[in-house]
């Protein structure tokens, strides 16, 4: 069979992303026009208030400090894998293991939270149009499908698809973010958002806490960077490019918000959004656009979450490659298609894996919104921050260790402040997991322990590779 799986000899994907291909995957992996209408309502409702965009823009800095890290050390990854990669070179195989673990954990964490959350709105908007009721659940194994079909193919295939659904996302929110500060509420055009006085006030922790959940899925840059161009170039700029464009889309449109509604009553709008009374983000693109520009914002929406679960199974797919072609997974799934190179049974593998846990989620009758994206959000957020914080652990000792040259602003500096920033970081979001779930102190606290013991049990199941890894090669012939 012509079309069958082929093992290369060197387990190697191939293509031609450029920096903006992979800038593509990375930010609709973030889901902006999602996290608008999410995470932008909690950050104002429980947290600052008005001062919510500052929120947005020091996650967007404590990001871009470990991202300086996280490129320099690059060029001496010379192989896909992310963080995985990353701290094997610099805390060692046993470490990398158990990141690895963390990493698929809090990878398909929120890939299925995702399939609730796009289950549920799918079924939500069909009702609102008054059509038929339709299980939440039969919805998301739609997608499923669409997904599998997708992820099974080459990944400029899904490039271009994710490229004209982040397209038209971004494209109606910078046309409302225009509009809003067109026509600006009682206060005008307001910049209060910045000044001290405005954002220190209420819980600024709790505004930046739900802000770096906004920016889960930009670190990938690093997993396509087999399928990249000119990957010493291509991973650095992209990754530069998704924080940049991730944040100032966030903080500037959570500031049009702001100024359409006014500083002292946006919010109490977020928090009517909070309490099932209303919808921040559609009822204010009604008042600025219309009826239509309502229902085009609704369909974009559930465009932005199909975006994001296809962008993440790509993810996982690559990841759970990457760890085959080292001995740490079955060597199937380092299976590469004959003809459209990619991680054909890794992807089949995803695929199967997600059916299975919202199938049995399913038949448990678990609310698609808080029991399923709640809870798995949750858990993705503690191993995101928990993974970029290793990841700059094993960026400084690396630089400490092999003293490799560079300047030491980009290569101790950067990375130390990045320790700090998402040890801080992580102390936000486990101090106030329980807004993160929406559960209940119990089942908050199992859930946040979720990664932490995927991080133990990799570490304490380690065993030598069965061969030297890219790394180590490249390590040994600069030796």
């Amino acid at each position: 069979m012509t079309t069958a799986s082929t093992r290369s000899e060197s387990r190697r994907l191939t293509g031609h992303l450029g920096p903006v291909g992979i800038v593509f995957m990375v930010v609709a992996a973030a889901a902006p026009l999602t996290v608008i209408g999410g995470n932008m309502p909690l950050g104002m409702g429980i947290g600052n208030g008005a001062g919510a965009p500052v929120g947005f823009a020091i996650a967007a800095l404590v990001l871009l400090v470990f991202s300086i890290g996280f490129v320099t050390m690059t060029p001496y990854v010379p192989e896909a894998g992310a963080f995985f990669s990353y701290v094997t070179v610099g805390l060692g195989e046993r470490m990398g293991k158990g990141i690895a673990v963390v990493a698929l954990i809090a990878y398909t964490a929120i890939q299925i939270g995702i399939y609730g959350y796009i289950g549920w709105a799918i079924s939500d908007t069909v009702a609102h149009y008054n059509g038929p009721v339709i299980p939440w659940p039969v919805y998301s194994f739609a997608v499923l499908a669409i997904v599998a079909v997708l992820g099974y193919r080459h990944i400029e295939l899904s490039a271009k698809v994710l490229g004209v659904a982040l397209a038209l996302e971004i494209g109606i929110v910078v046309i409302l973010d225009a509009v809003m500060v067109a026509n600006p509420g009682p206060a005008g055009i307001t910049f209060t958002s910045f000044d001290p006085a405005t954002f220190t006030q209420g819980a600024l922790g709790i505004a930046i806490l739900f802000a770096l959940t906004g920016f889960i899925g930009f670190e990938a840059t690093a997993v396509f960077r087999d399928e990249a161009r000119d990957p010493e170039r291509t991973i650095p700029r992209a990754t530069y490019a998704a924080v940049l464009l991730i944040g100032a889309f966030y903080a500037i449109t959570s500031w049009a918000f702001v100024v359409a509604i006014g500083p002292d009553e946006v919010g109490a709008v977020a928090q009517q959004t909070l309490d099932g009374e209303g919808n921040m983000l559609l009822d204010t693109t009604g008042d600025m656009l219309g009826g239509l520009g309502r229902d085009i914002m609704n369909v974009l929406l559930l465009t932005s979450l199909f975006a994001c679960v296809l962008s993440f199974h790509n993810v996982i797919a690559r990841y759970q490659f990457v760890l085959a072609g080292k001995g740490l997974l079955p060597a199937r799934l380092a299976d590469v298609h004959g003809r459209h190179h990619s991680p054909s049974f890794s992807s089949v593998v995803q695929t199967v894996t997600a059916a299975v846990i919202i199938g049995v989620l399913a038949l448990l009758g678990i609310d698609p919104l808080v029991g399923v994206f709640g809870s798995m959000a949750g858990v993705a957020t503690v191993g995101m921050v928990t993974l970029m914080l290793t990841t700059s652990v094993a960026v400084l000792v690396f630089f400490l260790r092999e003293r490799a040259s560079g300047r030491v602003a980009t290569t101790l500096v950067a990375p130390a402040l990045a320790v700090a920033g998402l040890a801080g970081s992580l102390w936000l979001v486990l101090s106030n997991f329980t807004l993160v779930t929406g559960g209940s102190v119990t089942l908050s606290t199992i859930l946040a322990a979720i990664p932490f013991v995927g991080l133990i049990v990799g570490f304490l199941a380690w065993r030598p590779s069965r061969s030297l890894s890219g790394v180590e090669h490249h390590q040994r012939n600069r030796q």
